[in-house]
């Protein structure tokens, strides 16, 4: 039985969101979790919500954490006991099958690139989040672990981004597009050019498992015309926050003008469960966090302040791609397109 190896000192709310969210998942959702931390003020706020270690739930102990003001490069060399480094050890040795954390978000991807190292084959782990669209969903990678990218890293993206979404929706051949500035194939960058031709070349493959549509819009990421989005992620993660931000900004002039007067309260009412709905279709807790693809392990990077029903989320979907074996997957997926790397890197080197 897969074991999740929570962080449960990351967080903006931690302990409490990381010790609610491990109840719910072991009550709720039948995961085995271990709660990494400061064991007494772990076992504290387990008392405090009614809970106490037992056969799916129990406590490792580390003295340090890991705050959103530390240097990813310096703190995964300096704080070798964090509940950070902690959960991911216990991934690299075994104990557990996955880890959780809703911590500094970049420390996340250094702790888990120098410890469960990068797949064969992959410049650069990437990470991927799903979005709510009014046809289904669609994923998107990188969402801000890679600034800087190559045409080769663009691929991998899509590629990976790919697996990912065949496993988590059971679509045999996702629709994979670029994020450009127009769909016209003379638009985007020197980069996302050259990225277009890999993807193109790699969707032709014979054991190739998704279809290739060219570049999208961003407008089009929401008219369901793709199901994976390839971009770099400093533009990803600036697309992440202005949707979070959108959506937050919506629900609240929606509530606003449906309390503006007595008829519109009324009509409130009648409406509320409706919009109850649609706000926690899109709200981000209901996603439980972003995946790392490309490492050598399973890792879902929460919101820093996700409370316990993400956390509950986060957990209960890295048990599922833990049980599936996704990183395994994503390995082989990334294995089939070998002869595509490899002309790459000789032709850089030419």
């Amino acid at each position: 039985m897969s074991v999740i190896a929570v962080d449960a000192m990351g967080g903006d709310n931690a302990p409490t969101a990381e010790v609610a969210g491990a109840l719910a998942a072991v009550r709720e959702r039948g995961c085995s979790v271990v709660l990494v931390g400061d064991e007494k003020r772990l076992r504290e706020e387990l008392r405090a919500q009614g809970g106490a270690e037992s056969d799916r739930l129990s406590l490792h102990n580390a003295s340090e954490v890991v705050t959103m003001k530390d240097n990813p490069g310096k703190v995964f060399r300096k704080k070798l006991d964090s509940s950070m480094r902690v959960a991911t050890d216990l991934v690299v040795d075994g104990t557990a099958s996955g880890m959780v954390s809703a911590g500094n978000s970049g420390a996340v991807l250094s702790h888990c690139l120098f410890l469960m190292k990068r797949m064969p084959f992959v410049e650069r782990p990437g990470i991927v989040q799903v979005f709510p669209t009014p046809s289904g969903t669609v994923a998107m990678c990188d969402l801000g672990a890679n600034v800087a990218v190559t045409p080769t890293m663009l691929t991998q993206f899509g590629i990976l981004a790919a697996q990912y979404y065949r496993i988590l929706h059971g679509k045999k051949r996702p629709r994979v597009g670029v994020l450009s500035n127009g769909t016209e194939s003379s638009k985007g960058t020197d980069l996302t050019r050259a990225a277009c031709e890999l993807l193109e070349g790699a969707a032709k493959h014979p054991q190739a498992e998704f279809d290739f549509v060219g570049y999208v819009e961003g407008s089009g990421i929401f008219e369901g015309l793709v199901d994976v989005v390839a971009t770099d992620g400093f533009t990803g993660n600036i697309f992440l926050k202005t949707a979070e931000g959108v959506s937050e900004a919506v629900m609240r002039m929606v509530k606003g003008a449906m309390t503006s007067t007595p008829r519109a309260k009324l009509g409130a009412l009648l409406a509320k469960p409706a919009l109850m709905k649609f706000k926690q279709s899109i709200h981000y807790s209901e996603y439980g966090g972003a995946m790392l693809l490309g490492v050598n392990g399973t890792a879902t990077i929460c919101h820093g302040r996700s409370d316990g029903r993400a956390i509950c989320n986060a957990i209960a979907l890295t048990n599922r791609f833990a049980e599936e074996r996704l990183h395994e997957q994503l390995s082989q997926a990334i294995d089939r397109h070998q002869q595509l790397w490899m002309a790459t890197k000789e032709e850089e080197s030419a």
